[in-house]
């Protein structure tokens, strides 16, 4: 069993008007082993995504404070490929293009980057894996021929980012809200690979704003994220409670201090936050 653990978490960001360094994320605790499935919930800016970029070492998020480690070992000093290596992997919110470089020639790279030097995975057994999770996220051949995201619209890339976490086959997978953009028919298909990827040795953690992604991918565990820190942590009933009356009334009951996106419903309405 592998364990991806958070300590105290403590991340700052510089604010590009003021020059100064804004705390985001407030003492962040979490541990997610190997067999277990996560899901983060929170309102907008309360640092989810700030959280998936440091683990994998996005260095625009500085940290002041704490560890993140990985089987014992601190991965704060490892650079992104060092992680990756470890077997980290971030399918991210909003994943880049990159022209020049296929698909196929992306994926085999990073699978290989993983293997001993003289072990590559063989092409007859890349593209026997390739043409299987092909066809289970209903993708055309043709996308691995393809410049890496170039032209793709948002629900290519999405599915393009599940593709790559099902030919990497990591230890722990960061799911920065691949729900969002998508269709429901286009949401399922997605879920299929992620849960296809269900294992004792593999583990996930996904952030998202929506139950409706937990009733495809079932958490073992929900944590919700206010101010910077994590608040609350339950099964997945506590996502269907969230869904049902939003987060003013858990940031009441546990005396956040903190403005919520309703408020400004609410009170655009003449009334009164809850």
């Amino acid at each position: 069993m592998d364990k991806l653990e958070i300590k105290n978490l403590h991340v700052c960001i510089e604010n590009e008007e003021t020059k100064q360094r804004d705390e985001i994320l407030k003492g962040v605790n979490l541990l997610l082993r190997t067999g277990e499935t996560h899901a983060i919930m929170g309102p907008n800016g309360t640092g989810k995504s700030t959280l998936s970029e440091t683990i994998m070492g996005n260095p625009k998020y500085q940290v002041t404070e704490g560890e993140i480690l990985l089987n014992g070992h601190n991965i704060l000093q490892d650079w992104v490929d060092q992680r990756a290596r470890l077997g980290l992997f971030l399918a991210m919110q909003y994943p880049v293009e990159i022209k020049g470089i296929t698909n196929a020639e992306f994926m085999r790279a990073a699978i290989n980057a993983r293997r001993p030097e003289k072990s590559p995975m063989s092409i007859r057994e890349f593209l026997s894996d390739l043409d299987q999770n092909l066809a289970l996220l209903n993708m055309p051949e043709s996308m691995a021929d393809r410049y890496l995201n170039e032209g793709f619209s948002g629900g290519e890339k999405k599915r393009n980012e599940i593709l790559q976490l099902m030919m990497i086959r990591p230890k722990f997978a960061i799911l920065d809200e691949i729900d969002s953009g998508l269709d429901i028919d286009a949401l399922k298909v997605v879920a299929k690979g992620v849960n296809t990827m269900a294992s004792p040795d593999f583990g996930t953690l996904m952030i998202t704003h929506y139950q409706r992604l937990l009733n495809y991918i079932h958490p073992d565990q929900v944590h919700v994220m206010m101010d910077g820190r994590i608040v609350k942590t339950g099964d997945a009933s506590l996502a269907e409670k969230l869904e049902a009356e939003g987060y003013a009334g858990l940031r009441d009951e546990l005396g956040i201090q903190v403005d919520l996106v309703d408020d400004d419903q609410i009170a655009n309405q003449g009334g009164k936050a809850s």
